[in-house]
């Protein structure tokens, strides 16, 4: 009888009632609000029913240091063997290379200016940066909270995993929770910074891009951009590469693997250990609450910058060419949704106002000056990491 009852302590003992804390109770309610909001708000659900279901995975309670091998921080686990894909910066490259072939530049092309727009997006994250500074994290980590701000999770990840590997978790999660939250956080900002006037302008039509343009764009866009932040190279290098596979016309075998099943495995593998990595033992800590504020504040500054400038370009610019505000809020790298949060409010101030293709200007522009930022960042700060 004894015996017996050593064996059901033991079979306890390793059980998750055993081990279960407030922490993992905590995480698992914020997988459960996460699928939520993805299947119920359908808030980005191509990203956050993995990173929901990532969580929640990631916070069932085990025995830690039983040699179990299970946890995705135990050397040796399955999850341990994905999640390196995060660490390594590997999936973000691959992620881009999707994203580049499945993105039109047509209208960026069309109306070059509009990526200033995407460029002044990108203030969020060097404000941000130096509040971090500010509050007590290193150079290194200050620069990875900073890009959350760019509204890019893949670039987030990507420079985390170079500069601050021990933020990776929490800076992923607040990266993908404000991007999905766009059409939530962007309307309210907008509408403050604008005045219904501003809301009704209407644009020209974008040119018609010839396809010869659509092919060298690719090629001296990576050109360019490598040159000036060659950090960035990994991701600007795919996020070509995938346009150039579209746009050549030649390799669309290719672009659509690309552009479909490769991204959406990565994008499955990057979800779920992005959000298995959220285990409540070493991620529920002051500092990732704090880069959740950081990033939430980011987010807005980027968004108010990319509208202010609008504005402000609208100063120099005659009436025909002026430039509804609304679309600066795209300057975030948010593709397509922070676009298609100019095309509903700009629909909900005149029905007949398509914003939409004018919109996807800043917003590509956004992913590339994210690129190029946390290229910048990395070359600076890259040496000091070591």
């Amino acid at each position: 009888m004894t015996h017996l009852l050593e064996m059901l302590k033991e079979i306890i003992k390793y059980t998750g009632f055993a081990n279960i804390t407030w922490g993992h109770f905590v995480m698992i309610a914020c997988g459960l609000f996460f699928l939520y909001l993805a299947i119920k708000k359908d808030y980005e659900p191509l990203l956050l029913v993995p990173i929901g279901f990532g969580i929640i995975l990631g916070n069932i309670p085990f025995l830690e240091g039983a040699g179990l091998q299970i946890g995705i921080y135990e050397e040796g686990s399955v999850l341990n063997y994905l999640y390196y894909g995060v660490v390594k910066g590997i999936y973000p490259p691959l992620i881009f290379l999707g994203i580049g072939a499945m993105t039109d530049f047509s209208a960026l092309l069309s109306n070059p200016k509009l990526m200033l727009l995407g460029a002044a997006a990108q203030m969020g994250i060097f404000i941000t940066f130096i509040t971090a500074l500010a509050l007590g994290f290193t150079q290194q980590q200050a620069a990875a909270i900073g890009i959350i701000g760019g509204a890019d999770g893949p670039t987030a990840i990507f420079l985390s995993s170079k500069l601050a590997p021990e933020l990776i978790g929490a800076i992923a999660i607040a990266a993908y929770s404000y991007m999905a939250l766009v059409p939530v956080i962007q309307p309210p900002i907008i509408k403050l910074l604008t005045s219904k006037e501003e809301r009704l302008i209407r644009m020209k039509p974008p040119r018609s891009v010839s396809r010869l343009e659509k092919i060298l764009f690719p090629i001296f866009g990576l050109i360019l951009t490598t040159f000036i932040s060659p950090g960035g190279l990994p991701l600007l290098g795919m996020l070509f590469f995938g346009n150039l596979l579209k746009e050549s016309g030649v390799t669309k075998r290719l672009a659509e693997t690309a552009a479909r099943p490769l991204i959406d495995i990565v994008t499955i593998l990057l979800g779920i250990t992005v959000g298995a990595s959220t285990q409540a033992t070493t991620f529920l800590t002051w500092g990732s609450i704090l880069i959740f504020v950081l990033g939430a504040a980011s987010f807005m500054v980027a968004t108010a910058g990319g509208v202010i400038f609008a504005k402000v370009m609208n100063l120099f610019l005659s009436d025909e060419d002026k430039i509804n505000p609304i679309i600066g809020a795209a300057g975030v790298s948010a593709v397509p949704d922070s676009a298609r949060v100019a095309q509903m409010l700009g629909a909900q101030e005149d029905p007949k106002n398509f914003l939409l293709m004018h919109a996807m200007a800043p917003n590509v522009a956004g992913v590339i000056g994210s690129a190029v930022a946390a290229g910048i960042l990395l070359g600076l700060l890259f040496n000091t990491a070591m």
